[in-house]
């Protein structure tokens, strides 16, 4: 079928916008009208507010929102919301908080909280000149200039911390940037930090146009190409660590202490030069991560991105945790590079996201940090635990045996009789199917 370009879609009703992908691209089939609107919520306001958090919206898609109990960090015993489809990743998070809960928790560190941003510009001028030019007029000048759109900011303790002038023209051609770092407290800033780099390529443009010391020719030249944050924000950071005596670390897989240990710590280890695995065992963290990025309201895109750069950043991609086996103490840990917000953007907005900030005890955006990494740091040891010692289908795929069942239009009774049968066998794909079938033909 020829599909025909649409003028102003964005101006159609919902319905009519629904009418147009049914008869253009579903063969005008209206059973799918049905499955949008199933999905559509009874509060008429509610559902307002979700479509207005995006751009044509014609139905709401659903996560799961399942609760991580037993989580002890900081010495404050918290129960993690996550939003998440994928199999396993609660109950191995919930299972890994269970296991530390009696060994002391989960201890954070935030190590700094600085965010960047960017004016990228070019300009034909010896980079000499131009660092006189910014040290001694144009840095002034930036602050000036910014403190109307600072203003609060700075009253809530944030702002900008410092603005730098940075020569990238061995890498491009005339090519140099404004590098600002900021700290925006309990916001996660990016409107407050695209706002101020805005301004400094006005005052930019500005103060080399009225600036004597470059020729015509030299401010004719200046091109601001763009003024953008940056989601690598190496520099806001939070450590979660576990640690306890080897002879503590009990596992109920049957292995000793001491082996469990040395086989954990050797995945660990695998992930750190292995680059093919440390892309699935970073994948693992940012699936706890991620579910409480999303269930807070924040961006797991950025939080992604920034992960895995700070993950490839000494130039070869590597793990994110690390671990030690030290005169008896096993310790474990991450480092993890995260910018998020408590306030602004969907978080005063969204019903849910309301309730899981309520439920982690209304938090800055610095314990939520510390509750994100521990979050990853739970999951990632879930995941290895499983890996050395009973391997990672077990678990999973006992979580992903709904999923089967549900596929195959399976009964409640039918349901009962797989979870007994599968409750010391290992689930596959093809077993599941092969009794279903068995049980079907006795039926």
């Amino acid at each position: 079928m020829n599909h025909s370009p649409v003028e102003g879609f964005s101006k159609l009703s919902k319905q009519r916008k629904i009418d147009w992908l049914i008869k253009e691209y579903l063969n005008d089939d209206r059973s799918y009208e049905q499955i949008l609107q199933q999905y559509w919520n009874g509060d008429a306001t509610l559902q307002k507010l979700h479509e207005e958090f995006s751009e044509n919206t014609i139905s709401n898609f659903y996560m799961p929102y399942g609760i991580a109990p037993n989580f002890l960090i900081d010495g404050k015993l918290l129960a993690l919301p996550m939003a998440v489809e994928e199999s396993s990743v609660v109950a191995a998070a919930s299972k890994a908080a269970k296991f530390w809960i009696d060994k002391g928790g989960f201890k954070t560190t935030i190590i700094n909280t600085k965010k960047l941003g960017h004016t990228h510009f070019i300009l034909n001028v010896e980079p000499h000149k131009l660092q006189h030019f910014f040290n001694f007029k144009l840095k002034k000048k930036l602050f000036e200039a910014t403190e109307e759109i600072t203003k609060n900011m700075r009253n809530r303790g944030g702002g900008i911390l410092n603005i730098r002038l940075i020569d990238k023209t061995a890498d491009l051609e005339n090519y140099f940037q404004l590098k600002a770092s900021f700290d925006t407290v309990d916001s996660m800033g990016a409107n407050f930090i695209n706002s101020c780099l805005e301004q400094f390529g006005k005052t930019l443009k500005e103060e080399v146009a009225n600036e004597e010391v470059f020729t015509q020719e030299e401010k004719d030249s200046l091109q601001i190409v763009m003024n953008i944050l940056s989601n690598f924000t190496p520099d806001c950071i939070v450590r979660a660590e576990v640690s306890c005596k080897i002879e503590d670390l009990k596992d109920d897989s049957g292995i000793s202490n001491e082996e469990f240990a040395t086989k954990f710590k050797r995945a660990v280890t695998i992930a750190e030069i292995e680059p093919f695995r440390a892309t699935t065992h970073n994948k693992g963290i940012m699936n706890g991560v991620d579910a409480v990025v999303i269930a807070t309201g924040n961006d797991f895109r950025a939080t992604e991105a920034c992960a895995h750069a700070y993950a490839a950043k000494d130039g070869k991609y590597t793990s994110l945790t690390h671990c030690t086996i030290d005169d008896g103490i096993f310790r474990f840990w991450i480092d993890l590079p995260i910018s998020v917000g408590v306030v602004g953007g969907l978080t005063n907005l969204h019903p849910l996201v309301k309730f899981s900030l309520a439920l982690l005890g209304k938090p800055s955006a610095q314990e939520l940090m510390s509750i994100l990494a521990v979050s990853g740091l739970a999951q990632n040891f879930a995941a290895l635990r499983s890996l050395v010692t009973t391997g990672i289908q077990k678990g999973h795929m006992k979580m992903h045996l709904f999923n089967i069942l549900n596929q195959l239009g399976a009964t409640e009774e039918e349901k009962n009789h797989f979870v007994t049968y599968f409750k010391d066998k290992t689930v596959t794909h093809h077993e599941v199917i092969t009794e279903f079938n068995n049980l079907r033909n006795k039926n």
